[in-house]
């Protein structure tokens, strides 16, 4: 009967312990709040944030009001793209620059 108490003891503790551990990688791996991925506007500038762990550098779309949209290429981290109230949004376009 002691064994049993101690296999199944340490079982619970295993299990405990894995699942603090996946609870952990999710509470780190959550973007801020402050800099979302993708798109985003603060009240006066607009940016893009590419959420990357690789370093890879994508093709994004910026919609732009009153004038032509263009294509650019911006790396991991967030990339100023202007002015809130001229930028009208922007999104990846699936290739990588």
């Amino acid at each position: 009967m002691r064994i049993r108490h101690r296999v199944t003891s340490t079982v619970a503790s295993a299990a405990a312990l894995a699942a603090m551990s996946l609870g952990v990688v999710a509470v780190t791996a959550t973007p801020s709040a402050a800099d979302p991925c993708g798109f985003y506007e603060t009240s006066a500038d607009a940016y893009y944030n590419h959420c990357t762990s690789d370093g890879s550098r994508v093709v994004i779309k910026v919609r732009v009001a009153g004038a032509s949209d263009y294509e650019r290429c911006v790396g991991p981290g967030r990339t100023w793209l202007g002015s809130a109230s001229k930028i009208q949004g922007a999104h990846y376009v699936g290739r990588t620059c």
